[in-house]
């Protein structure tokens, strides 16, 4: 009752607060401008920070009160090494500071995610910094930080990095460079932001290095040799700051093979990570395929290397087939049939235009039937 009480005293004040914001920003006037000014706009933010942090709360002590199960692994990561639990979690790309869709997402399939999964790119723009703040509401919210960390090295600027200022395309060769310790300044950040936030993180590291049409960090730039020096530098910075509680994931497209050229090694490796999604009949280039044509096919190649593996991106679009089925079909004796299959990340993203011209909506929150069937299977196991 007093948690309550404090609780919504503090909404009370952050609504108090905004309404005097509003009044004051209006008595100022719009052609106003100057430090008074400067400072209502960012006090105007904080209390809009502070109304999300309030709204979210309920969550966090829900959340953190289903998740207890989890504690043990994030006080003694090793035991992420191979849960006794499959580990389920999700992407969302609609972010909000409460991870509120997520947690919309959870209510919907009646379950509480252990994993939330972000994207971050390399770079020097503002949303390619450790994202702090991210992993610190993941937490707080009970959960472990997933996150897909994408070599681009197009935006790093030539003002950080002069030496690169003449050459016209930074991701041409990119591994080589990183593994020469290039960009050590950058990784080195990270890698103590990392160990700062005190809880073990995942990180899936230049995803997908056996395409070779996809990504700049693939075989159309970098010789496989060059990807496992750049994963090894990086993996060496990391430990050399002390942050010992990053969990790595080597990711490969399953369809394009030369699992054994392109893989760091097991001292370098804690997961293995594989996406499957369904495209459907959406572009020429895709077919209805079902989970065991995607996944099932390269199975016994990727439980060779003894790691436990993850569906780092599980889902399909409803263009061709029956998407419904597809999930059930999917999840059904997925513990029994791929028993290294120890964690699954739903891919539930309305906007991926990273593949097509036109953006795809995998999201199934609001289809009914999918999330019934979905909810009905996972609570079995």
């Amino acid at each position: 009752m007093k948690k309550q009480l404090k609780r919504g005293s503090s909404v009370l004040l952050a609504i108090l607060l905004g309404i005097g914001i509003v009044y004051a920003l209006t008595f100022i006037g719009d052609n106003s401008s100057g430090p008074i000014d400067d400072a209502l706009q960012t006090v105007g933010e904080n209390v809009t920070s502070l109304e999300n942090r309030m709204a979210g709360m309920g969550d966090a002590e829900r959340r953190s009160s289903n998740l207890s199960w989890l504690e043990p692994y994030q006080e003694k990561q090793d035991k992420f090494k191979w849960p006794a639990k499959m580990l389920l979690g999700a992407y969302d790309d609609i972010k909000e500071e409460t991870f509120g869709n997520i947690v919309s997402l959870e209510d919907s399939l009646g379950v509480t995610l252990p994993l939330i999964h972000i994207y971050t790119a390399w770079g020097d723009k503002k949303e390619e910094e450790f994202p702090q703040q991210e992993c610190k509401k993941i937490i707080e919210l009970g959960s472990t930080p997933l996150i897909t960390w994408e070599p681009w090295l197009s935006d790093f600027s030539d003002e950080n990095y002069p030496k690169f200022k003449s050459k016209p395309n930074k991701d041409l060769y990119g591994m080589k460079l990183v593994a020469s310790g290039a960009y050590d300044d950058y990784i080195r950040t990270w890698a103590q932001h990392a160990k700062e936030m005190g809880k073990p993180i995942f990180i899936r590291l230049g995803h997908e290095m056996n395409d070779p049409y996809r990504y700049p960090w693939g075989p159309q730039n970098n010789k496989p040799e060059e990807f496992i020096a750049a994963w090894r530098h990086v993996y060496q910075v990391f430990k050399t700051a002390g942050a010992n509680n990053v969990i790595w994931i080597w990711s490969p497209h399953p369809a394009y093979g030369q699992f054994k050229s392109y893989y760091p090694g097991a001292n370098y490796v804690d997961w293995l990570g594989v996406g499957t999604l369904n495209y459907g009949t959406v572009a020429i280039w895709s077919k209805w395929w079902s989970f065991d044509e995607i996944f099932g096919n390269y199975y016994d190649s990727l439980s060779m290397y003894k790691k436990p593996i993850m569906v780092t991106e599980f889902g399909s679009l409803g263009v061709g087939g029956n998407r419904t089925q597809w999930y059930k079909d999917a999840l059904e004796d997925m513990p029994t049939k791929y028993p290294m299959i120890r964690s699954l990340v739903f891919f539930h993203t309305h906007n991926d235009n990273t593949t097509t011209y036109k953006a795809l909506d995998w999201s199934f929150k609001n289809d009914r039937a999918t999330t019934e069937a979905i909810r009905g299977i996972i609570a079995k196991w």
